[in-house]
């Protein structure tokens, strides 16, 4: 179950990343991480943290709670 949590929420990440016309590399500076971090972010290999959380909801300007499958916007 946690493994499909983790790539549901990695194909919201890359979709939203695509609407706004940004590269991976281009999200990954704008949040301070390495760009290999925020890959596997999109890839359902790693976890954010509360505060990666929050910094992706803020840069994507969308919520947590879509973000992690508790709505549908």
């Amino acid at each position: 179950m946690e493994k499909i949590l983790k790539e549901e929420l990695g194909r919201k990440l890359k979709d939203r990343r695509e609407q706004l016309g940004m590269t991976q590399r281009q999200v990954a500076s704008a949040l301070g991480f390495a760009q290999p971090v925020y890959q596997r972010f999109e890839k359902g290999i790693l976890e954010c943290s509360y505060s990666q959380l929050a910094a992706i909801c803020k840069l994507f300007d969308i919520s947590a709670d879509y973000l992690l499958g508790l709505k549908d916007y």
